[in-house]
């Protein structure tokens, strides 16, 4: 993997990114618009930890959409602990960094995203198989969405500390 595992530093500029949430049956996958401003769902994969088929998948729709950045859902324990999910996630988040090369592939902290995306359904009257069947999405646009708005604030501080030193002597 490349690069730092916090949004905006080591920032590869505009473009589009992926989310992915990986779970073991399924991958959810979302992506967000050219200026990484929002996540929307795009599709949910079927895990394939033998064949590899679902990361051969992730380069595909990586290149497709001319991805800037990779973002893998690292999902520790409630204590904010590694366990064996976690250990899974960055595993299968080394072997994406291996497909998608020079791409960026990064882990953030997705604890509670699969709950918040099953609840986001339900209030939406999407339940039982349905849900199933787009929750892994929804969750992976809760890890992307998440990371685009912890990387505008880090740029927008970023700009201001820029900015800072000529607004301290009152020009």
């Amino acid at each position: 993997m490349t690069g730092s595992d916090r949004a905006g530093v080591d920032d590869p500029g505009s473009g589009r990114r992926l989310g992915v949430d990986v779970g073991s049956v399924r991958v959810g996958v979302a992506l967000s618009d050219p200026s990484a401003f929002l996540a929307t769902p795009l599709v949910t994969l079927a895990r394939d930890e033998k064949g590899g088929s679902d990361l051969a998948d992730l380069r595909r729709l990586a290149a497709e959409h001319d991805v800037v950045e990779i973002v893998v859902g690292l999902p520790r324990t409630l204590a904010g602990r590694h366990g064996p999910a976690a250990v899974a996630a960055e595993g299968y988040a080394a072997a994406l960094a291996e497909q998608v090369a020079p791409i960026p592939v990064r882990l953030t902290d997705e604890r509670l995203t699969t709950v918040t995306a099953s609840r986001v359904l339900a209030e939406r009257g999407v339940r039982g198989k349905k849900q199933r069947a787009v929750v892994d999405q929804a969750a992976a646009v809760e890890i992307l969405q998440s990371w685009l708005d912890a990387r505008a604030r880090h740029l927008a501080r970023s700009a201001e500390t820029e900015r800072a030193p000529g607004a301290k002597d009152g020009s």
